[in-house]
């Protein structure tokens, strides 16, 4: 049995067609029948995976091919989600290295294949559009090939098959002289290329939990490929926790991973990718076996976070309004909930009431979390990203960088040279290719807060970027990434459209009239440096006289409306933004303006300023 098994799991840059390829291996697969019409992007199960259209959790499925049975496991594109990869590596033995046949491998493919290499995978590399203009396959090739040379792939993995194919279009060919029918070719490719599980199955049962997911009627169950033995409903095993602790439990239910769904198994055998439920507290990194006296598998170390974000009740005046679960206990409760299944995050409580210390791989990764428990009816006020930084054994101050690959058309390389330079980056390298300029430089990673959004405005929504985490050097100084003040409100109430036109002159707003708006909120942006108090609310008070400009007639201009993840890398250290179901609001920590004035005086004090 274990002889037809093939585990795979697929690496590939945000929007390369990873998800689609799936889509069409499990047509070849026979997964949908006559009657039912096959979906598009079937593994993205969440609504912001949908919407975004990347891959945020990884997930399992399998291709039934033959006699074979082809487990592949679709991994996050993104590098702040690089915690979800690393893991998988543990239960898979070979992956595919999908690049676009135009673009080539980029920064997260790199992260993630090194991470690959390193378990001594093997790797299967698919150049995917090569029926689009401009593609380039020979020369992808190319590049593959040095990238595998600069990762330090082993001789048996330089060797790595290449197929070439669309997957829009469903059709893959071993060379590109070859006829364009189907799937075919990548599928045998695979069979043949990747080894069949190392596992016993006369031995005892043993699993290493690489995964968590949850089930409504038995709850958490633990995802991992069977090492050895065998496992079915009613089998007593143990449960033996990474510090060396053993829990005695029974097995309630084994799920294997098929198609769309997930389908209650008779048996979890050898080398076979299964879902274990029965262990209530089972962590990711534990042990399962059958046998009390085995040592626990070793499991994957993952890369340290490097930004930390404040999460805190909602004390601001409409606080509760409109959240379900607003107290700082519902709060921390979500916060240790994430933990069990996202190992790449870390929480601890801080000395103030009420606030929690959420540090996790980039600002990406954690405005989903925000974005998440929004969707589920909670109510949290979020700070700015701060870097997690640490002393060198020296005393030094040492700080995360990160290296940064930014692609825009060559005529608007010189803004955004300057802002690289304004955000202390140091630029390694530049070229160009089909699309324009190519930049690679080092960047710290507080350098790179809010620079994506900052890139799109310069470029017309036409620079391309992606970065990956590099090292942690000396501390390179003092950065500016908000060159504006903000207008703040000064009063609470509703926006009047008779108080917003004037305040339209001094900046862009972010209210439009009708909205409610409270003291101390931030309704938008002055382009001078300082902030403004503003009264939004005051209404034109009503006379009986005819008045010369008998009514505001001018329309004012639609107010800015940012998304989360933007609010986020827009505010400073003294802002925070509310995030409820239905709004989110830019705000000052410090709602009152004779105590926010306090607090500035207190600060520059303590400064020597």
């Amino acid at each position: 049995m274990t002889n037809n098994i093939r585990n795979i799991a697929i690496i590939a840059h945000v929007d390369h067609g990873k998800t689609t390829l799936v889509d069409e291996l499990l047509k070849a697969g026979g997964a949908y029948g006559e009657h039912q019409q096959a979906g598009e992007r079937a593994m993205d199960s969440m609504d912001l995976e949908r919407e975004k259209g990347i891959t945020i959790k990884a997930k399992n499925t399998s291709v039934k091919w033959n006699d074979y049975t082809v487990n592949i496991v679709d991994t996050p594109g993104h590098a702040d989600f690089g915690g979800e990869v690393e893991r998988v590596m543990k239960m898979v033995d070979g992956v595919l290295l999908l690049v676009d046949a135009h673009d080539g491998p980029q920064a997260q493919t790199r992260f993630v294949l090194r991470k690959a290499l390193q378990q001594g995978l093997t790797p299967i590399v698919v150049v995917n559009k090569i029926d689009r203009d401009h593609s380039d396959p020979e020369g992808v090739h190319d590049r593959v090939l040095e990238l595998f040379l600069e990762l330090e792939a082993s001789e048996e993995q330089f060797e790595a098959p290449f197929v070439y194919g669309s997957a829009k279009n469903g059709f893959f060919v071993k060379s590109l002289d070859d006829e364009q029918k189907d799937v075919t070719p990548l599928l045998e490719t695979i069979i043949e290329h990747v080894q069949a599980p190392d596992s016993d199955p006369d031995a005892a049962f043993k699993m290493l939990a690489s995964n968590i997911d949850w089930d409504d009627y038995v709850g958490r169950v633990a995802m991992g490929k069977v090492q050895s033995g065998s496992v079915k409903k009613g089998d007593s095993i143990f449960r033996i926790c990474k510090d060396g602790s053993k829990v005695r439990g029974k097995v309630t239910k084994v799920f294997e991973y098929s198609s769309l769904s997930n389908q209650e198994s008779a048996e979890g055998v050898a080398g076979n990718i299964v879902g274990v439920a029965g262990f209530e507290d089972i962590d990711i990194g534990d042990t399962l076996s059958a046998d009390a006296e085995v040592e626990a598998l070793p499991f994957v170390a993952i890369d340290p976070p490097t930004v930390k974000m404040q999460f805190s009740i909602n004390d601001g005046p409409y606080g509760g309004r409109e959240g379900k679960h607003v107290t700082s206990r519902a709060i921390k409760d979500r916060l240790d909930r994430e933990l069990k299944t996202n190992v790449s995050i870390e929480v601890e409580d801080t000395d103030k009431a009420g606030v929690f210390e959420v540090a996790a791989r980039g600002a990406m990764q954690i405005s989903v979390l925000v974005e998440t428990m929004r969707r589920e009816g909670y109510e949290v006020l979020v700070s700015r990203p701060m870097v997690i930084t640490r002393k060198s054994e020296s005393g030094e101050l040492e700080e995360p960088f990160e290296s940064l690959f930014v692609e825009v058309p060559e005529e608007y390389t010189g803004g955004v040279m300057k802002s690289l330079a304004n955000r202390r980056a140091r630029i390694e390298d530049m070229g160009t290719n089909a699309h324009g300029a190519t930049i690679e430089a080092t960047i710290s990673t507080r350098g790179l807060i809010g620079f994506e959004f900052e890139l799109l405005n310069l470029t017309s929504g036409h620079g391309v970027m992606s970065h990956l985490f590099k090292e942690y050097a000396p501390h390179c100084g003092e950065i500016t990434t908000r060159n504006t003040g903000t207008l703040v409100s000064m009063s609470t109430g509703t926006a009047m459209a008779y108080s917003l036109l004037p305040l339209e002159e001094r900046g862009k707003l972010f209210v439009a009239p009708g909205d409610e708006v409270y003291e101390g909120q931030i309704i938008g942006e002055n382009p001078r440096k300082d902030d403004l108090p503003v009264n939004p609310v005051k209404a034109k008070s009503l006379t009986n006289h005819r008045s010369a400009t008998k009514g505001i007639t001018v329309g004012l201009a639609p107010p800015i409306k940012m998304s989360l993840e933007r609010a986020i890398e827009y505010i400073e250290a003294d802002e925070l933004l509310e995030a409820t179901p239905s709004h989110l609001r830019l705000r000052k920590r410090i709602l009152d303006p004779h105590e926010r004035k306090r607090a500035e005086k207190a600060r520059k004090a303590e400064a020597g300023l």
